[in-house]
């Protein structure tokens, strides 16, 4: 049975993705130690994953319902999905493929004027259909039940038959060395393919991903033109500057112009 505090621990981690022993300290009066106390028997649990300074849902290190994505770190993945469509202007074409962060920002897309949308994510093409201004176009493939998105031989080769201006896309982890990982092979492929196929990449991903580890490589920093997230770590910032790939951290950045297509 959990304590109060616990459950309340454990509902913080479920809607940020992770909380830190100082904030929650100070939250509720107490000191470290016995919040280190409560994190541990929650880690004991298999609830929480202890990470340096804090802890992690036990599911950020392996992969995550849909369902429970959606609701791990919910803010930052609007205010990212604001900052990219801010880099997309009107009239152009992007791919925009499977993830919650990329619904985000198909989310933030919705009030543009003349794009064309391709997409692998069922979800994003549901959203996106009755806005006139947009045009959607959904890749063919096999339909994963547990988030509607489309993977396989097949997509990859509907999505090579395109080049566009923009490609949104998102990775289930990334590891400090600037490492692009995500968990389905098949997924990653068409991810790849996305990657080759436009003109400016664009990868939104919150702070969260850099807790988390999976085992297919989608590729590198240095490929995306753009990283956009909420709070990047020393690491991925260097990553970013050896790779020169631009990086937005969405708290510092007020204001974002326009990618101009290549």
């Amino acid at each position: 049975m959990l304590s109060e505090r616990q459950t309340e621990i454990l509902e913080s981690a479920k809607r940020a993705g992770r909380v830190t022993v100082e904030e929650l300290a100070a939250r509720y009066e107490v000191s470290v130690q016995t919040i280190r106390k409560d994190l541990n028997e929650l880690c004991t649990q298999r609830l929480l994953a202890r990470v340096h300074g804090g802890a992690v849902l036990s599911s950020s290190i392996e992969n995550v319902g849909y369902d429970a994505r959606r609701l791990i770190a919910s803010d930052e993945k609007a205010a990212i999905g604001r900052a990219i469509a801010d880099l997309i202007p009107d009239h152009a074409s992007l791919f925009v493929n499977i993830g919650t962060t990329t619904e985000a920002v198909a989310q933030a897309l919705l009030h543009r004027n003349d794009l064309m949308v391709i997409t692998n994510n069922i979800n994003v093409a549901s959203l996106m259909r009755p806005y006139p201004e947009i045009e959607v176009v959904i890749a063919g493939g096999v339909v994963r039940r547990s988030d509607g998105g489309v993977v396989g031989e097949t997509a990859v080769d509907f999505i090579r038959q395109f080049k566009v201006d923009y490609a949104v896309i998102g990775a289930s982890a990334i590891d400090p060395d600037g490492s692009l990982l995500d968990y389905d092979y098949r997924e990653v492929r068409v991810t790849q393919a996305i990657m080759e196929n436009s003109r400016n990449v664009i990868l939104g991903a919150d702070a969260s991903k850099f807790d988390r580890s999976a085992p297919v490589r989608i590729g590198h920093l240095s490929q995306v033109d753009v990283f956009v997230t909420d709070s990047a770590t020393d690491p991925v910032r260097r990553a970013c500057e050896i790779g020169e790939t631009r990086l937005i951290e969405t708290g510092a950045v007020p204001h974002l112009m326009p990618l101009v297509a290549e």
